[in-house]
């Protein structure tokens, strides 16, 4: 099980140019979230299984700081299973280790594949890890959530790696409840999401999928902090640094692309309690607007290539694929002026201003200045050339000893 932890400046000096953005990273002197996921995980039956703790840092002058913080947080939590910190002082280590021993081959590109900015990066680390620990099984979970159901585990379990149907599982995923125990979002109507109908697409996939039996069906989208995941597709299958956010749905289309499927488990949840977001809305629509034009690129550009399949955004309707297609500008442009009228009125010139400019950007900055579809494969020939690398028996004991020495 491997869990990320996001850390941030301290409350009063908070984010700074040039910052990771992430959703809501604790402050250093902040009330962290995740003691409560690590003392939840006290609750189930199953505990036979090694837990790993990413610590990534919002700026990388506050990284030994973070890993100290949440060294003494794990000293201070006694879940019953053992618990590894990886942080960028082990991850120093692996790319020395690396520079050392790859004898000249890719070396710069396996560094760059493992790197601690960035959700998609953070996600391959979650899988690069379980892979050096000889996991056949990794998964991944969020620090504001906690386990309620004492049977996650056995159900987590439950169906990877078997066949159903002729079909291999080889990628469960499980969804989210929210604070009142319902799995619907919830989230204020305001007049922009008229146009920007994310929330309302989303809840409608969630009661196709989640609402629906057979307990476990293909699934058009995944959670990132409840995601079960074979060594068959996790040696396979890399998570795009080309994705600012969202990594976790690009991951499923990439897994689509490479012939797996993701079903969902509708008895897996886990509840989610994030805390508040503290970016504006103009600059978390505009994370989306990235995500989903760069998510679109990546479907239109395919090509014949043999092993893989081509997708279309019908097949992940209703959510995503309702922001995958044509109109996305459409909806983009209407989205943002309503937005951009509501600020107005709040008398906020600038969020008015930044919400016109995210128009501006979805037709420029947005769009990728390279093949997405081309760039997705030579990204998958270089994380399966990492995974064969690191799976030989001296590199990978090496490797695993850095790792085992963040032992806590």
């Amino acid at each position: 099980m491997v869990i990320p932890s996001f850390w941030g400046r301290e409350s009063e000096v908070g984010w700074k140019e040039g910052d990771a953005i992430y959703d809501h990273p604790t402050p250093l002197d902040g009330e962290d979230t995740l003691i409560r996921a690590i003392q939840s995980i006290e609750r189930l039956e199953d505990k036979d299984f090694q837990l790993v703790i990413i610590v990534v840092a919002t700026a990388e002058d506050i990284e030994s700081e973070v890993e100290k913080k949440v060294a003494h947080i794990i000293k201070s939590a006694n879940p019953g299973v053992e618990i590894l910190l990886f942080g960028q002082s082990h991850l120093t280590q692996i790319h020395e280790l690396l520079r050392r021993d790859s004898e000249g081959k890719n070396t710069e590109e396996y560094i760059n594949l493992l790197q601690l900015r960035g959700y998609s990066n953070v996600r391959n680390l979650c899988m690069f890890i379980p892979h050096i620990l000889g996991s056949d099984v990794a998964v991944l979970i969020d620090d504001d959530e906690v386990f309620e159901d004492q049977k996650f585990i056995s159900k987590a379990r439950g169906f990877i790696g078997r066949e159903i149907g002729g079909i291999i599982i080889n990628a469960v995923a499980g969804y989210y409840l929210q604070p009142d125990r319902d799995y619907h979002v919830k989230k204020p109507y305001r007049p922009w999401m008229k146009y920007w109908d994310q929330y309302e697409r989303m809840n409608e996939a969630f009661d196709m999928v989640i609402g629906t039996e057979p307990r476990l069906k293909a699934t058009p989208f995944v959670f990132g902090g409840n995601m079960v995941i074979h060594r068959n597709l996790f040696t396979v299958v890399p998570f795009d640094p080309n994705v600012r956010r969202g990594e976790d749905i690009d991951f499923l289309i990439n897994a689509r692309m490479l012939g797996f499927h993701f079903f969902l488990d509708n008895q897996l949840s886990i509840k989610h309690l994030p805390p508040p977001k503290t970016h504006p809305t103009w600059m978390q629509l505009r994370e989306d607007i990235y995500r989903f034009i760069y998510g679109r690129a990546k479907i239109e550009t395919q090509k014949a290539v043999e092993g893989m399949t081509k997708i279309n955004p019908e097949d992940f309707d209703p959510y995503p694929g309702c922001f995958l297609k044509a109109d996305l500008e459409e909806k983009i442009e209407q989205a943002c002026k309503l937005l951009s009228e509501e600020y107005l009125a709040q008398g906020d010139r600038k969020g008015s201003e930044e919400a016109l400019n995210n128009i501006a950007l979805a037709r420029t900055d947005a769009l990728p200045k390279f093949d997405p579809f081309q760039r997705l494969c030579k990204l998958q020939k270089q994380w399966q050339e990492l995974m064969r690398f690191t799976d030989q028996e001296d590199i990978r004991s090496r490797i695993r000893g850095i790792i085992c020495n963040g032992v806590q």
